[in-house]
């Protein structure tokens, strides 16, 4: 379902971004269950819309977390989705980024693109200072998608997060309003 420019956040050349709503579970959890393949064991989408719904309104609700749906200029298709997670305001202001690309999106640069824009608007409107990124070191894509947008390498932290039934070790990349020209 085509979504107007007018919810759009930022634009690209070819991608825009815009928060998540309820009625993106349909297209959502369609899109993750054809991706299930890109996804596994690195990632784990709502693909249900019991399981979106309640994602969704997370990210909607708690101020903690912001989401953001990459969508395709033409045609309003939705190619991925990046989170900001465990954002802390004060003298922290950081957040943590967790996103994901749709099959039919994969390899295009769409996320790439998408990535510049959720990092814009995160050290403009939402007024952070500092992003980070942690991924299992055998996630060559979400790595080079990290390295790529400027993230620089600050360590592995042995058993970081609980992924697939285990804790699973991370590196962790971090992006600071400094390391971006024109901040």
């Amino acid at each position: 379902m085509p979504h107007p420019p007018s919810r759009w956040l930022a634009t690209g050349p070819r991608v825009a971004i815009r928060p998540f709503t309820l009625e993106d579970g349909p297209e959502f959890t369609a899109r993750a269950g054809e991706s299930k393949g890109l996804h596994r064991p690195w990632l784990f989408p709502p693909d249900s819309e019991q399981a979106y719904a309640d994602y969704a309104g997370s990210l909607i609700d708690d101020p903690a977390r912001a989401g953001f749906l990459v969508c395709e200029k033409d045609g309003g298709a939705i190619a991925g989705f990046i989170n900001i997670n465990n954002i802390v305001r004060g003298g922290f202001r950081s957040g943590a980024l967790g996103y994901g690309v749709f099959a039919h999106a994969a390899g295009r640069g769409l996320m790439r693109e998408g990535l510049e824009l959720v990092i814009a608007y995160a050290f403009g409107p939402l007024g952070l200072h500092r992003l980070e990124i942690n991924a299992q070191p055998g996630n060559t894509a979400s790595i080079a998608l990290a390295r790529g947008a400027g993230f620089r390498l600050e360590g592995l932290s042995p058993k970081m997060i609980y992924v697939d039934g285990a804790w699973r070790d991370h590196e962790r990349w971090a992006l600071t309003v400094e390391m971006r020209s024109g901040y």
